[in-house]
């Protein structure tokens, strides 16, 4: 297990999000993203939203922000290093990222993002 502080990994998360194309972000519609210490060590990160595929014109603009959480302490648990937390930060975040846009676990992981 690595410890990198909340700080430099909420900036890693940052990181992760901007490293995204353009296109992709500019798409992302009310979703919010947040760091976690997060109980379950097996949890890297969490989706918890209407997927853009499923949202159809009764989402209304009143609808409460998608989350996606990422997780700290879990990470940091299944790494080595800090560039270790850095490569599995950037694949948690572009799996949960995939979610919001509809993609499920079984083919983020054939995309290998799982």
């Amino acid at each position: 297990m690595v410890e990198v502080p909340p700080e430099r990994f909420e900036q890693l998360v940052g990181d992760a999000l901007d490293s995204l194309p353009t296109e992709l972000g500019e798409l992302m519609e009310n979703v919010a993203v947040m760091v976690a210490d997060g109980t379950n060590p097996n949890l890297l990160g969490l989706y918890q939203g209407v997927p853009l595929t499923a949202r159809t014109d009764a989402y209304g603009l009143m609808a409460m922000p998608d989350r996606i959480t990422i997780f700290r302490r879990a990470i940091c648990a299944h790494c080595r290093d800090e560039a270790d937390v850095v490569r599995q930060v950037r694949v948690t975040v572009v799996h949960e990222v995939g979610h919001h846009f509809g993609i499920d676990d079984a083919r983020l992981h054939e995309l290998g993002w799982g």
